[in-house]
């Protein structure tokens, strides 16, 4: 299988930082249980995280913007 490189997932998540939370918190769920989302060769956690970031199956969620209070 190809390496898998930061620019890969930036294609799909346009900020580094961003990125990096998003990883790192599949990661944590593929530590505590959670089945791959990519068939994969034997890899390190974070290099299946990453590798599903890239094919698009793992995606960052947009928070919902907050109501603002009206004042009276």
């Amino acid at each position: 299988m190809a390496r898998i490189t930061v620019e890969d997932c930036l294609r799909k998540v346009n900020n580094r930082f961003l990125l990096v939370n998003l990883v790192a918190k599949r990661v944590r769920q593929i530590r505590e249980g959670s089945d791959y989302l990519v068939t994969a060769p034997k890899n390190e956690d974070i290099v299946i995280s990453l590798r599903e970031v890239a094919a698009g199956r793992i995606r960052l969620k947009e928070p919902t913007p907050a109501l603002e209070e009206q004042e009276t």
